[in-house]
């Protein structure tokens, strides 16, 4: 493999790695603010021992 098709390779691998970062970066984001949603919706439940426990099957 030449110089150039090297440069080119790491280049493209450097692009996805960045974007697939910045796409992480937003998921993160975006499941933080879910989450704070969610447990303040939770603890805004007027009836005593409501919401305490969650089953989630998987």
């Amino acid at each position: 493999m030449d110089i150039a098709a090297m440069s080119l390779s790491l280049s493209a691998c450097s692009t996805n790695t960045s974007i697939s970062l910045a796409m992480m970066s937003k998921v993160l984001d975006t499941a933080e603010v879910t989450g704070e949603a969610l447990t303040e919706m939770i603890e805004s439940i007027p009836t005593p021992g409501l919401g305490e426990h969650i089953d989630i099957l998987a």
